[in-house]
């Protein structure tokens, strides 16, 4: 029986990396960058009046990335905010392997086509090293969240981590992988 290989990994091994070995003249294909990590956070502020926000973020956010999330606790006491240290705030988890192709092939192909008026995403959220972060203001751009059960519209912020060093061959791998970024004018 033949392992399952994620469709976007078999892109990225047969048309990615020889396309990036080309265009950044590396001698190996280990010099190649490659996704690492995408982390998937969401800050559920209104978590301080009502607790159960924080359990549904969680079901929510573990059901769009296929893996259970998290949540995140508060470091130290905000009173300008009602906030106390150790509190639940927000939501994260973590993808890697198999799951992190899985997640980014649904996003592309299913939930950025779904946003409303879109015309391809900034290219000017990159660190300087070579990682790439992205907001996302309605989580009901996926597939996965039921409309009808939704109490509050949430966003979120999706980092894909690479082992570039520059935003340059960040870009590059990242536009390689299908991530419709803005054409300049």
């Amino acid at each position: 029986m033949e392992k399952y290989i994620p469709r976007l990994r078999k892109h990225y091994e047969e048309n990615v990396v020889p396309a990036l070995k080309k265009q950044f003249n590396f001698k190996s294909s280990m010099q190649v960058p490659r996704l690492e990590k995408i982390a998937i956070n969401q800050g559920v502020g209104a978590a301080t009046a009502d607790k159960k926000l924080i359990d549904m973020a969680v079901a929510e956010i573990s059901s769009i990335a296929g893996q259970r999330a998290v949540s995140t606790k508060s470091k130290k006491d905000i009173s300008n905010f009602k906030l106390r240290a150790n509190t639940p705030i927000g939501v994260r988890v973590t993808l890697r392997g198999e799951r992190m192709y899985e997640f980014l092939d649904r996003f592309i192909s299913v939930s950025l086509p779904r946003v409303r008026d879109f015309k391809g995403v900034n290219d000017k959220s990159f660190d300087g090293r070579g990682n790439y972060s992205l907001g996302v203001t309605e989580h009901i751009i996926f597939p996965e969240i039921d409309i009808d059960k939704i109490t509050k519209m949430n966003g979120m912020d999706i980092t894909f981590v690479t082992s570039s060093n520059s935003d340059e061959e960040a870009k590059a791998l990242l536009t390689e992988l299908g991530i419709p970024f803005k054409k300049d004018k």
